[in-house]
């Protein structure tokens, strides 16, 4: 039976380019055993730690990534790659050499029967107003054109400082904060209203590993954890829908549940 897959928040380029290498390789270490059997591929946001496309120019790094995506898009698995705070600035480059979808708004799709509302989570839920300015600032097609007028080795060197900046300031608590204080959670809650006929909401950004019902004991709520220790993913048979981690003998399902 053909799966479909979702994983986010591989950060590839962080902290170090050994540290990053390793990951990567298990991250295409996953993607062969998935390949077999999966009908689609959802990368949820912050794929990269940083992303930046000049008109003939993309960031250099994760070259093995970039291949085996584009030999899954070519054997007819379809991809879709959602833009996150990390790698806000994706443009045309995948669709075109990768045959990828890029999304840079939340998506409400039907797959197998099932209703899902898929967004990376950024700037979503209460408060951060001071974020959700801010994402006003980089989506901005004249800050955009502006940047582009910086050579790519300056450009890419101040963004990935920026980057790094904002990873350290912005560091996630590694616990799960309450029903009433999981801002992700509460979203899913207040869309779940306005679309009530949705099955499940799947996030990244979080990156902790959650799967919680949401108000009407029915639908759910996941996020789909990171890849820089966690390394979990979702995958969905048109039946079941479960939380997983790749080569983490370590990680109980148990604990994502509240």
């Amino acid at each position: 039976m053909k799966k479909i897959y979702f994983a986010s928040d591989f950060h590839l380029g962080a902290p170090t380019f050994e540290a990053s290498q390793k990951r990567e390789l298990k991250i295409l270490r996953w993607l062969r055993s998935i390949e077999h059997n999966a009908e689609a591929i959802f990368l949820v946001g912050d794929i990269f730690d940083f992303w930046f496309e000049y008109k003939t120019v993309v960031p250099k790094g994760a070259i093995r990534l970039l291949g085996k995506l584009a030999e899954l898009s070519d054997r007819g698995i379809e991809i879709h790659f959602f833009v996150g705070n990390h790698d806000i600035w994706m443009f045309d480059y995948f669709p075109k050499e990768l045959g990828i979808q890029v999304h840079h708004q939340p998506l409400q799709i039907e797959l197998k029967g099932k209703q899902f509302f898929i967004a990376h989570g950024d700037g979503l839920g209460p408060n951060d107003y001071g974020y959700k300015r801010l994402k006003k600032i980089f989506t901005n097609r004249l800050c955009q054109w502006l940047f582009r007028w910086f050579h790519p080795d300056l450009g890419i060197r101040l963004a990935n400082y920026s980057s790094s900046s904002s990873r350290s300031a912005q560091k996630e608590p590694e616990y799960f904060l309450g029903l009433d204080k999981e801002w992700l959670l509460l979203y899913a809650n207040y869309k779940l209203k306005q679309l009530p006929q949705t099955d499940f909401f799947i996030f990244g950004h979080r990156h902790l590993p959650l799967d919680i019902l949401l108000d009407n004991q029915q639908s759910r709520y996941l996020n789909l954890g990171e890849w820089f220790g966690y390394c979990t993913y979702v995958e969905f048979d048109g039946q079941n829908l479960e939380l997983k981690a790749f080569e983490n003998l370590s990680f109980d399902l148990a604990t994502a549940k509240h």
